[in-house]
């Protein structure tokens, strides 16, 4: 577990990072930025429920990738979902703030995955147990804000502007920071790197 106390503002990033690359490390430093964050934590998770896990590299190497790749003092990567046994988010979550107590986590996702979070297990208690920091991603934005999880949360959504008090707000809570435009993304350097390996 990394360094926390009763207080802090944490964020924490979800994902296979499967390769890791720039634009989570973008993600990241606008979440630290814009939210007033103390620590961001990349939870590099053991495999997503809603694929195959086809393809998808060891946890270790996956860690010690974005380990490399991090290289800020308060980006934190973990595989504390592996440590604790969990496969969903929401699981995941409501053990670290049971040993975490007092700390003021924000999920942080890209609006690719808010376009899909109504798939994830148990979303809604998901949206009920922390602050939702969704940040834009290229050709995703349109379709994260027509999707159902938006639409369902539509009244919760804070402005903007209001970033920094999204850790402080009581869930549910979410916010969309835009004006990240990194067409990175995992998938793709996947592809790349197969084609390459041919």
């Amino acid at each position: 577990m990394p360094p926390h106390a009763p207080g802090m503002r944490i964020g924490l990033f979800g994902g296979s990072f499967n390769p890791p690359h720039d634009a989570h490390r973008l993600v990241a430093l606008t979440a630290l930025r814009r939210l007033g964050l103390d620590a961001v934590w990349w939870l590099v998770s053991p495999g997503n429920p809603l694929k195959t896990g086809r393809g998808l590299a060891p946890l270790a190497e996956r860690i010690a990738a974005a380990r490399r790749l991090a290289g800020h003092p308060r980006i934190h990567v973990t595989g504390v979902e592996a440590a604790l046994g969990t496969r969903f988010t929401f699981d995941t979550i409501a053990q670290l703030k049971a040993r975490c107590r007092g700390v003021r986590f924000v999920w942080i996702m890209g609006a690719d995955n808010l376009a899909q979070f109504h798939l994830w297990q148990n979303w809604r208690g998901i949206a009920g147990l922390l602050p939702l920091a969704v940040v834009d991603r290229p050709g995703a934005s349109l379709k994260a804000a027509a999707g159902v999880a938006a639409q369902t949360l539509s009244r919760y959504r804070m402005s903007e502007a209001d970033g920094r008090l999204l850790a402080a707000a009581r869930p549910p809570a979410w916010v969309f920071l835009h004006g990240i435009k990194s067409p990175l993304s995992s998938t793709a350097l996947r592809e790349k790197m197969q084609l390459h390996s041919n």
